[in-house]
């Protein structure tokens, strides 16, 4: 989308249900082989009782949004907080979600809420992008 045309309240989702593969290959792709993630038997053993996604791998989400829908193609990510409120479990649906809250328009900025909901609607991520366009 053109700088231009966009507005204050727009905003975009993707969803993706989180399974056994994606944490494989996020594990190697960013070399966090943590066993919380890869191990039933020491996940067991933690607090939240079985295998969780990598928080980042759930933030990822938001990202695709950025690139790709909201502001699209082109936009160079500048910043991000992150606040990991709830466990992402393998199978679990997470729905992220961007929203522009403001504009720098003489700087081609853009900022916008992030948050991450799973299929049962709890927040399980939130937190605010900077980008450029």
């Amino acid at each position: 989308m053109e700088f231009e045309n966009l507005k204050i309240g727009m905003k975009e989702s993707i969803s993706k249900t989180i399974t056994e593969t994606d944490i494989i290959l996020y594990s190697g792709i960013s070399l966090d082989c943590n066993p919380i993630h890869l191990n039933k038997t020491y996940a067991e053993t933690s607090r939240f009782k079985k295998r969780i996604a990598h928080g980042m791998l759930t933030a990822g989400l938001i990202s695709a949004i950025l690139g790709t829908r909201l502001p699209g193609e082109g936009t160079i990510y500048l910043e991000q907080t992150l606040k990991f409120k709830q466990p992402v479990y393998l199978g679990d649906t997470i729905t992220a979600v961007c929203e522009i809250i403001d504009i720098i328009e003489e700087q081609r900025k853009i900022i916008l809420s992030t948050i991450c909901t799973n299929q049962d609607g709890k927040v399980v991520l939130t937190g605010e992008a900077k980008v450029m366009k």
